[in-house]
């Protein structure tokens, strides 16, 4: 197992300034990081070689917006999605990121009132197969993430995302697990996670309340235990969110500080993630 954090709890971009918090979370004992890749422009090999020199691995999340929808019935928009898509992925070759994460299957935050169609269905299989391609070209591999239903409509259940990435049927397309999402879609833990045994190839540790996790009401028993019964053995990162940035807090939905400090957070949440898989070996 691998313990990661994302580093959105701190910025939406990883520049010089976050290096002191990196190097601290380095010592905790994270084995890597997770890095929010939504500027396309910042020198993202330079950012690699510092995080070799510290003995860090990285993965890497990005999103998806109404602008550059994969899933539009404008061919148009569709066609932008997979070309940010792929820029994306070059920035994480820059970084030497193993796997890109993240719900860059549809838009954030955009819902047209209805359920998704087939054609979207189709669109989505498509623009990721073109997506995949690509990333088997540059060498990381996509973990497609289904997002709750106020966060998303096109993928919700973890299942539906098993089942999106066979059809796209390309061996560096697969998906994650998030724990916070889990919470709000699924009636069984075991049952969704045995759903996507074949596809999962990384997993967000999330509190309900996106604080500390072990802190708040995720049924982490029966998550941990279905984590080792379908023999899952890669990374667990930390995904939370703090008030840190107002426009991620805003699109997070973060109205309130639950949490006495991020690096406590992240040392508090690696202590219990190790503890929990220790507990199960």
């Amino acid at each position: 197992m691998k313990y990661g954090m994302n580093l959105l709890l701190w910025s939406g971009e990883v520049t010089d300034a976050m290096l002191p918090t990196i190097e601290k979370l380095n010592k905790m004992g994270y084995d890597g990081v997770e890095l929010p890749i939504f500027n396309l422009d910042l020198d993202y090999a330079r950012l690699g070689k510092q995080l070799d020199d510290l003995g860090l691995e990285r993965t890497a999340v990005t999103v998806r917006n109404e602008a550059d929808n994969p899933i539009s019935p404008d061919a148009a928009v569709r066609k932008k999605g997979v070309e940010l898509n792929k820029r994306t992925l070059d920035c994480c070759a820059a970084a030497g990121v193993q796997t890109l994460v993240g719900p860059y299957h549809s838009a954030l935050g955009f819902f047209p009132g209805h359920s998704r169609t087939k054609d979207e269905w189709s669109w989505g299989v498509e623009s990721m197969r073109a997506t995949a391609e690509h990333a088997g070209k540059v060498g990381v591999m996509l973990g497609v993430e289904p997002l709750n239903r106020f966060e998303v409509y096109f993928l919700n259940a973890h299942a539906d995302a098993a089942q999106f990435c066979r059809e796209v049927n390309h061996p560096n397309c697969r998906m994650m697990y998030d724990t916070f999402h889990c919470n709000i879609e699924e009636k069984s833990i075991p049952a969704a996670l045995h759903a996507i045994e074949d596809m999962v190839c990384h997993i967000h540790i999330s509190e309900n309340d996106r604080s500390t996790p072990g802190h708040g009401n995720v049924r982490w028993k029966e998550n941990f235990d279905g984590i080792r019964d379908i023999g899952y053995d890669g990374w667990l990162v930390i995904e939370a969110f703090g008030l840190a940035l107002p426009e991620l807090a805003a699109a997070t939905r973060i109205w309130r500080k639950m949490f006495d400090t991020e690096l406590k957070l992240a040392e508090q949440g690696l202590a219990f993630m190790k503890q929990q898989v220790e507990m199960r070996v």
